[in-house]
């Protein structure tokens, strides 16, 4: 009878696959509300004091060049829907490979030798090519072409070694810069490119992590990117005239301001190495915000605070950054008037409150300017919709195919038919959202459509799942998969560690966790999974001793995370023994418990994604075009930890107008506020390093910061106020040279 008992739990588990490849409808973002921060905006004793305030700072640093220690902005590599679109001096060798093929660029698609300073082409996408795009990878009828490491990213700085940076005048800080021993032409230097693709900000405060490998940890700390994980870790606290004190901070759905830290401080993206916030701090408090850029006089934040007008465009804001932090924030974080308590740069004078807490000035002002960079007025959103119907054949808060467009919708229905929402699901189609697409399913569950797809769907406050894999059932992070862009060995994702030794991922955590291994979990979510959220079980409820699966008979306990608000039965709310734990990972032949992490990355939302080329983490497809073709042959190098659900797709392989009409689809994502630029998208003028004078054979030596450097060419971004361009952005292939 118990053998019975499993065997129909099995068959409904298959049924529920099958629903599931359905699953939910696509949520419109209109009013979807930002994960909350307490203590933020809130409360007796805010941190924040001038919402309004406190967005201007941060606007202005994100766009303010003076942040970089050679002329880098934030904005430098996201000016562009959020993202990238610059083509020279934008490959990376593939830094992030276990081996030295990491450390030297290849022989481009197109046949040039490519690396530091070269300019894309056309013809040099997809970074892996087939003689067949829409077969399988080992089908027999197909071969490779072209694979490589490298990657498509964003140029940055020219790193350094820092000694000091003026606090008013120049832009540069003073390093001590040589040639690069990877990024140069020749014997002139270079500068660097990131490791990774720059993924869009817009959006992104619906992330739960942030970083392709969730680097950028839920959890401020106020003064680095690694939450609860850095035991130094805090901010400075006036407690009287004469006393302050270091304390720590601890802002949950607070990535964004995690993810501020960075870059930075970051050697190949912003800064000269050894930098620290504070000297950040004492660069620009005395300076004018965006002081060597023009303000628009109708940007819709900077406006009531640009010099400009419409007879005279000016760089600068009417203010100090000083001043901004004072009327935007506590008073208690900045107002301690004493010096030494905070430290002492490599010269000079001993901190002050207000330099010792810039990292949490920077990080929680940037997270509210991008707080504000939600594209939630795309076709998806505005489109009529049905009325909520609770039958199975509903089609409840669908855009009708009037509204849409018969290519667009049957483009629509083929999204959720080949299981493009397993990944891309909710309001900013991802899983990465985790909090809001939780959130939003419990409270409003019909946003999502009919009710009974999410009987079918876990959308849960779970960190950690368990799904299929090609090596079997395995643990995962939430929104990270891999999906078979390279080869594992090119880039860890996830599967790495942070700046003390200790893993990224949830799951490795969450393993710790069940093994008795409480010093193993740094981040608090990891032991506050609930395995009755589970996507397929880690144990069922059976006497028998079952493959696959924990049962009774290897030893099981009640789930002390308990069984409330779950997607498997309440009884399902049980997880092996620490002993049963032990033994099988003592036990080579048994997988039970295994993960699937290897080459995992953050999903990335679809929203403007006809905008947000190069598309992956590797930067590798320049089009749609590919990216569908990618899909359709199931990903290009399968292994243990590649998704179950990324498969061949049938009807795309044979049917040139199925995939246009997916395309056509995904061009529904578009807000047409983000492709001509308007409020909340309109910014200051960006002076932007876009590759050297000459090209990847012969460049110009001579840079004003040092002779062995390469000579700038620059791209101009000019100012734009909340009406936008009169001409729109146009896709990333659009701008690579034929």
């Amino acid at each position: 009878m118990r053998i019975i008992k499993f065997l129909v739990l099995g068959c409904c588990l298959v049924i529920s696959q099958t629903n599931f490849a359905h699953g939910p409808r696509i949520p419109k973002l209109t009013g979807v509300p930002i994960p909350p921060v307490p203590g933020l905006l809130d409360g007796t004793d805010p941190i924040v004091v001038n919402k309004d305030k406190a967005m201007a700072l941060g606007k202005a640093l994100f766009w303010d060049m003076n942040v970089g220690s050679d002329g880098m902005a934030c904005a430098s590599c996201h000016f562009h829907a959020g993202t990238d679109r610059r083509i020279k001096n934008q490959i990376n060798p593939g830094e992030k490979a276990n081996d030295a093929s990491g450390q030297t660029f290849e022989t481009t698609p197109s046949g040039s030798t490519g690396g530091p300073n070269y300019t894309l082409k056309s013809n040099d996408f997809p970074l892996f090519k087939l003689t067949n795009p829409l077969l399988a990878t080992t089908h027999p009828q197909n071969s490779i072409i072209y694979s490589t490491n490298d990657v498509i990213s964003s140029s940055g700085t020219f790193s350094g070694d820092f000694n000091s940076a003026p606090r008013s005048g120049a832009v540069n800080d003073d390093c001590t810069r040589t040639v690069d021993p990877v990024f140069h032409v020749n014997s002139t230097g270079t500068r660097r490119v990131e490791p990774r693709n720059s993924p869009t900000v817009i959006n992104a405060v619906f992330n739960h992590r942030n970083f392709w490998d969730g680097r950028a940890n839920n959890i401020f700390n106020g003064s680095s990117l690694w939450g609860e994980r850095d035991p130094d870790a805090g901010v400075w606290i006036k407690i009287n005239s004469r006393k302050v004190e270091k304390q720590r901070l601890h802002l949950i759905n607070s990535s964004l301001a995690s993810q501020a830290m960075a870059p930075p401080l970051s050697a190949s993206e912003m800064g000269c190495r050894n930098r620290i916030f504070p000297d950040l701090g004492r660069k620009l408090l005395s300076r004018i915000p965006l002081e060597n850029q023009k303000v628009h006089w109708q940007d819709s934040v900077l406006g009531p605070l640009s010099r400009s007008d419409p007879n005279n465009m000016q760089p600068g804001l009417n203010t100090t950054y000083t001043q901004l932090i004072k009327q935007a924030f506590n008073k208690k974080y900045w107002s301690y008037r004493r010096r030494g308590k905070f430290g002492r740069p490599f010269t000079g004078l001993p901190y002050t409150q207000m330099e010792a807490n810039f990292a949490m000035f920077f990080g929680l002002a940037i997270q509210l300017y991008e707080s504000t960079l939600i594209s939630d007025q795309a076709p998806i959103d505005t489109a009529a919709r049905n009325p909520l119907d609770f039958s199975p054949v509903s089609e409840a808060f669908f855009p009708t195919r009037e509204a849409v467009g018969d290519s667009a919708y049957h483009g629509m229905q083929l999204f959720i038919d080949l299981h493009c929402n397993l990944c891309h699901v909710g309001p900013t189609l991802t899983s990465a959202a985790v909090i809001t697409n939780a959130d939003l399913a419990k409270q409003n569950p019909e946003a999502f459509g009919a009710i009974e797809f999410l009987d079918d769907f876990p959308i849960k406050h779970s960190l950690v799942t368990r799904e299929n894999f090609t090596k079997g059932r395995a643990l995962s992070d939430t929104g990270y998969f891999n999906t078979g862009v390279g080869d594992p060995n090119w880039d860890p994702g996830i599967d790495n560690t942070d700046d003390f030794g200790n893993p990224l991922s949830f799951t490795s955590q969450y393993l710790s966790y069940l093994s008795g291994d409480q010093e193993g979990v740094f981040d608090p979510g990891a032991s506050m999974v609930k395995a009755c959220n589970f996507l397929v079980p880690l144990s069922v409820p059976s006497n028998n001793l079952i493959p696959f699966f924990f049962t009774h008979a290897d030893g099981l306990t009640n789930d002390p995370n308990g069984n409330a608000d779950c997607f498997q039965p309440s009884s399902f709310a049980i997880i092996p023994t620490v002993d049963a734990v032990l033994n099988d990972l003592a036990n080579p032949d048994s997988k039970k418990i295994t993960e699937a992490i290897t080459a995992a990355f953050k999903v990335p939302t679809l929203r403007n994604v006809e905008l947000t080329g190069p598309y992956m983490h590797n930067g590798s497809m320049k089009t749609l075009e590919e990216v569908i073709e990618f899909y359709t042959r199931g990903g290009n190098i399968k292994n243990d930890a590649t998704h179950d659900n990324i498969l061949e797709a049938g009807e795309l392989q044979v049917s040139a107008q199925a995939r246009a009409d997916l395309i056509a689809f995904l061009k529904l994502l578009t807000d047409e506020r983000v492709r001509y630029e308007q409020a909340p998208f309109d910014h200051p003028e960006l002076m932007i390093p876009n590759g050297h004078a000459g090209n990847h054979i012969l460049v110009e030596a001579g840079n004003t910061m040092d002779s062995n450097l390469a000579k700038e060419e620059m791209l101009v971004i000019p100012a734009i106020g909340a009406n936008g361009l009169v001409s729109p952005i146009k896709p990333f292939d659009q701008y690579l040279a034929p």
